[in-house]
């Protein structure tokens, strides 16, 4: 297995998956079915996603075998639960969605495994753990679990654990509720493990794990008369490795670094990253692309990544004034801005994610295309996410646009791109060349190819 600290693009190819395409039954339409997020945990040996229809899948990683050395990369489903379920706001007569906007696992502390799932206005902790054994002979129960009559029991027996088939249980230990009037579109753990935040449209709070009905708001950039918002909030992240510090970012295509030992409010930055605009490129959609869809801090927490709806930017922590590295996504839907914006694939949010060693990034486009960026050789590549390019262990070919003039034999117009099929959310294995792209409501996961 390639490891990812490598310094170029590596050949990717399909692994094999057990039940990975999110099948609808009667009762959940397709929409509900469509992928809404994707994360692997801290060791990249359980991969989540988490659905329109409020459903949380995880898969798990196979184990080596020495029959079989090759299913090593192979992920099998693992536990399927219902997190969230559809409300009903009766004050606001408005109607929540289940839909799981974000999910982040907690570090590993015991057997069991610990992950944060939202929808637009609840937080839960979800705790997955196995059974293996199950307790038998109680004197005040039956085997069916019905209580005895105290009176035929005439002598005291000790329990027993009898093994059993193992059982996956997803539990809800904490539901953090009721803090947000808007939409929440981030969560985020903090390096202390204790706490975490949940940002919304104008709105950052911070919460400790083991306290539901309190939370602190550090960012409240709601003006006194709503008639005078200019911006949102788009997405939040604490830094790696210092508890004190977390990243914002706004629709106006800025972002804010702030420092919660300066003041319990952080309404005032510690630092303001923002790129000057080329007014020659000034145009009616300036505005709407140059929104931050997601923001990343580096694993190193040096750098801090942004995607906007056509570029991929990294920010150095200590230069504001403008990016180091800037990674054209899809440069020739340019020229294509009004018809996207007449069929809403304008507002479209794009996720942005690091390799393992921060040398390569990754982002979604569409016509199930994913892009990856190589930050030490320039190098590029865009690949494509489709059941009829992912047979096991093939090597994915690299594809390209073209955008006028003669096409050649392995390209593809830009007037043929299909813009339903979209990328939006993709994941990277912390240590390994494993990604996970969600393309609707199919899961795909490549990896290194193998020698």
């Amino acid at each position: 297995m390639g490891r990812a600290n490598s310094t170029h693009l590596r050949l990717f190819c399909p692994v094999a998956l057990n039940g990975v395409r999110m099948q609808w039954c009667p009762g959940r339409s397709p929409i509900s079915d469509i992928i809404s997020t994707v994360e692997f945990n801290h060791t990249g040996e359980l991969l989540a996603t988490g659905d329109k229809g409020g459903r949380v899948v995880i898969f798990q990683r196979e184990q080596e075998s020495k029959n079989q050395p090759h299913r090593r990369g192979e992920y099998n489903v693992y536990s399927t639960f219902q997190s969230h379920e559809p409300e009903f706001d009766y004050l606001k007569s408005l109607e929540i969605e289940e839909k799981i906007n974000k999910i982040r696992w907690l570090p590993q502390q015991n057997a069991a495994y610990f992950l944060l799932s939202t929808n637009d206005k609840t937080v839960k902790l979800w705790k997955v753990s196995e059974r293996d054994k199950r307790p038998e002979g109680y004197n005040l129960k039956d085997e069916d679990g019905r209580l005895r009559d105290p009176s035929m029991i005439t002598m005291l027996r000790v329990p027993v654990l009898r093994p059993m088939d193992l059982m996956v249980e997803a539990t809800p230990r904490r539901v953090f509720a009721n803090a947000h009037t808007y939409h929440i579109n981030s969560i985020s753990v903090n390096s202390d493990y204790e706490t975490y935040m949940s940002a919304d449209d104008l709105r950052i709070n911070l919460w400790n794990f083991e306290i539901t009905n309190q939370s602190f708001n550090i960012v409240d950039i709601k003006p006194a008369n709503m008639e005078e918002l200019t911006e949102v909030i788009t997405a939040a992240e604490f830094h790696p490795h210092h508890c004190n510090t977390f990243v914002y970012s706004s629709s106006k295509g800025t972002i804010r670094l702030c420092d919660m030992r300066a003041s319990a409010l952080c309404d005032r930055h510690s630092k303001f990253f923002e790129e000057p605009e080329d007014p020659s490129n000034r145009s009616f959609f300036s505005e709407i692309i140059s929104s931050i869809s997601d923001v990343k801090f580096s694993h190193s927490g040096r750098y801090i990544m942004t995607r906007d709806y056509l570029t991929v930017k990294v920010w150095d922590l200590n230069m504001e004034n403008r990016p180091i590295e800037t990674y054209q996504v899809h440069d020739y839907l340019r020229s294509k801005l009004c018809s996207l914006y007449e069929n809403d694939c304008i507002f479209d949010k794009f996720e942005c994610v690091w390799n393992g060693s921060d040398s390569v990034i990754m982002t979604g486009s569409y016509n199930n295309f994913f892009r990856m960026f190589d930050r030490n050789t320039k190098r590029d590549v865009t690949l494509e996410a489709s059941r009829e390019n992912s047979k096991p262990r093939a090597i994915l070919k690299p594809r390209k646009v073209c955008v006028g003039g003669k096409r050649r034999k392995d390209e593809i117009s830009v007037d043929s791109l299909d813009f339903s099929k979209k990328i939006l959310h993709t994941a990277w294995h912390p240590s390994e060349n494993i990604i996970a792209v969600a393309a609707t409501n199919n899961l795909y996961i490549f990896q290194d190819k193998v020698n």
